[in-house]
């Protein structure tokens, strides 16, 4: 795939064997790239009848999959990567699938995960004709800067696409005061967008190679995605 800027980076993609006009799927990565977990989400997407694909969204930096170590991947490439970057590669990323003559983009559906679930929020603002989105325990609050210049907080001020958030009351980084204030200034606008707290749940609930992995939880809120999808016209 091709961005704005000619730079081309590569995705991962997963959809039904026959068949066309799949509802789409954008899956945004976690902080460790695409890795096997988010392929596999990929997957489970298209065994639900989507076309689903995920955007390599550091390629530009570099590759993180041989990165072990959490604190070099955030200082040496997360920290790097600057939101237009990532909002004008979605882009890219859904126009390709619209290309490819199989994947509706009118059905047009947005998720990610910690890193991408702060993205989920941006690109949800970004592009208002998503037709929903799922944001899982991404980052709500912060220091803005020169290459993320708003905060969730403060983006969905503007926000018109309805968002199923959905956070461990466990998270030890993404704080439930934060959560509640997110959920605070959602009521105050008109997206009809959502939030779901787990109690029990731990932030990466969903991530099944994890420690922090509650498979309850993940399996239910995986669930209410789906259905949170369907009710909002991406299926």
């Amino acid at each position: 795939m091709t961005g704005p800027d000619g730079f081309v980076f590569p995705a991962y993609r997963a959809y039904p064997e026959k068949g066309t006009n799949f509802p789409t799927v954008i899956v945004i990565q976690e902080i460790f790239g695409v890795h096997e977990h988010i392929k596999d989400v990929c997957r489970r997407f298209a065994k639900k009848g989507y076309f689903a694909i995920a955007p390599e969204l550091y390629a530009r930096q570099r590759d993180v999959s041989n990165m072990p170590n959490i604190g070099d991947i955030i200082s040496k490439v997360v920290s790097k990567v600057p939101d237009p970057q990532v909002a004008g590669d979605i882009d890219a990323t859904v126009a390709f699938a619209k290309s490819t003559g199989i994947a509706d983009t009118v059905k047009l559906g947005v998720t990610g995960f910690c890193w991408g679930g702060r993205q989920t929020w941006l690109y949800s603002v970004h592009n208002p004709a998503v037709k929903a989105a799922g944001a899982w325990y991404g980052p709500i609050a912060g220091k803005p800067s020169d290459l993320q210049p708003k905060t969730v907080l403060e983006a969905v001020a503007n926000l018109t696409v309805p968002v199923l958030g959905q956070y461990g009351g466990l998270d030890q980084g993404i704080p439930q005061t934060d959560v509640a204030k997110l959920k605070d200034a959602l009521d105050a606008g008109k997206s009809g967008s959502k939030i779901i707290v787990y109690p029990d749940a731990g932030h990466g609930f969903n991530a099944d190679y994890r420690p922090s992995y509650n498979e309850k939880d993940a399996t239910l809120a995986f669930t209410r995605l789906l259905e949170w999808f369907k009710d909002h016209g991406v299926a």
